[in-house]
């Protein structure tokens, strides 16, 4: 089974979803369930997992809802309020719908760096494995020190780094920060990472699969293929690339593994991972 282990929906509303600018023009409209069908048919993908895009409750409820209606979403990362004191009465709430697989906070946003490491917030992550769920990690290569002190302060709660940490891709200088803290964390075996948003990473002004090669290898090698997955993040790729464009780059970049190894990246970890 083919997963596309990241991407989004949205109805858009420009009060809601106030981080896409107007250099973001091709986001600013909807993305419909409609829309990701036509994309997985014709990448040969067999279903996806759809990820917040809003930090809110309502916003999970309604791709809970997609989820229903078009079975071809296998999961959902939602939203939560890991910080409110409420928060188990919230996931108790949400969890009765099996479809949502994991939660996010959108980390990389918070003016302090060490949100990450607050007491209220870690609290909240420890009552994710009660409800049988993932947390996706979303940040910039500055928070990877922090993201290891988060993870290790729990051992068992299954991670997802999201967009492989979001290395600074340049052509003429390899992002070392980000390599050192990607080993690092995939030292830690309850963390998995997606090959996902990486050409929205590119500084340079045109992108290439070259250019990309040495940090997908650097991840295969690190976390090795059974715990990497593939994710497209559109439609935010299409700031860079179209939906077809990505996977095909992406065969292009994973041509070298077995495989077994193929199978995994492709969607045998996201399956697993996520109880899909």
């Amino acid at each position: 089974m083919r997963i596309d282990s990241h991407q989004h929906l949205w109805r858009y509303d420009p009060r809601k979803y106030a981080w896409i600018n107007d250099e973001m023009k091709a986001l600013q409209r909807d993305y419909l369930p409609e829309d990701l069908e036509r994309n997985l048919r014709e990448a040969r993908l067999d279903g996806s997992v759809a990820v917040q895009a809003r930090q809110d409750v309502e916003e999970t409820n309604w791709l809970l809802e997609m989820a229903r209606l078009h079975p071809f979403i296998r999961g959902v990362v939602g939203w939560a309020p890991l910080v409110d004191p409420a928060v188990i009465g919230v996931l108790e709430r949400m969890t009765t719908d099996r479809r949502l697989r994991g939660v996010r906070h959108v980390l990389q946003d918070e003016a302090d760096d060490a949100y990450m490491l607050r007491d209220d917030f870690n609290r909240g992550v420890a009552a994710l494995r009660r409800f049988g769920l993932v947390y996706d990690v979303l940040i910039y290569p500055r928070h990877l020190k922090r993201a290891l002190a988060l993870v290790d302060r729990h051992p068992d709660q299954p991670f997802v780094l999201d967009h492989a940490g979001k290395p600074v891709i340049r052509g003429k200088v390899f992002d070392e920060i980000w390599a050192r803290g990607i080993r690092a964390l995939a030292e830690r075996p309850q963390v998995t990472c997606k090959l996902s948003g990486l050409v929205t990473e590119v500084r340079d002004r045109d992108w290439t699969r070259p250019l990309l090669e040495p940090y997908v290898d650097l991840v295969l090698e690190a976390f090795g293929p059974h715990r990497v997955m593939i994710g497209t993040d559109w439609p935010v790729c299409l700031l860079r690339c179209s939906y077809a464009e990505w996977v095909a780059t992406a065969e292009g970049l994973l041509a070298g593994l077995s495989e077994a190894e193929r199978g995994a990246v492709w969607g045998q970890t996201a399956s697993r991972v996520y109880g899909l």
